[in-house]
């Protein structure tokens, strides 16, 4: 059985870390949480769920508004081919999530280490992180060290990597 949002946020606790959430009617894309800003500070994620030929899986997460080339990506993140978005029975099945609500807090499920976690090196300049904790109703605020501490302490050491391909302004 997949976490609940209760367990997760007992876990963090366990931990000593520290975060803070908002509930909100449920998002299902970037542009429908944009709607919410404002509300809630730092950083916001787009969580991409990738494989690769071989059944390596990925959730690679990156700023909002992060470029992501599928094309290329593989050869940055370690996969065997280029990748695929993974499907939504493997994407229950390893991270207890739905499309919709894919979230770095996912990896509390994936408790046989099937998932390499990636973050974008540019996500990672900010203090402070929201992802969806297992749901898309809510949105919780994470400083930037202790998500590397939860990824960590769930066995998914995050690579941090250059993957958004947008051009600075």
């Amino acid at each position: 059985m997949p976490k609940t949002f209760e367990e997760l946020m007992q876990y963090l606790d366990n931990l000593g870390i520290e975060v803070s959430t908002i509930r909100h009617a449920p998002v299902f894309t970037v542009a429908e949480a944009q709607d919410l800003r404002g509300q809630v500070a730092g950083a916001h994620t787009k969580n991409l769920f990738l494989k690769d030929k071989k059944d390596n899986f990925f959730l690679v997460t990156v700023d909002e508004e992060a470029e992501v080339d599928l094309k290329s990506i593989h050869t940055k993140i370690g996969a065997a081919s280029r990748v695929s978005f993974g499907k939504p029975e493997k994407l229950l099945e390893y991270l207890g999530l739905v499309p919709g609500a894919v979230s770095l807090f996912g990896a509390i499920n994936d408790t046989q280490h099937q998932v390499k976690v990636v973050l974008d090196e540019s996500l990672m300049e900010h203090d402070v992180i929201n992802a969806h904790p297992l749901t898309n109703e809510a949105t919780t605020s994470i400083g930037r060290d202790d998500l590397v501490t939860f990824l960590e302490a769930t066995g998914h050491p995050p690579l941090i990597l250059k993957i958004d391909g947008s051009t600075p302004n």
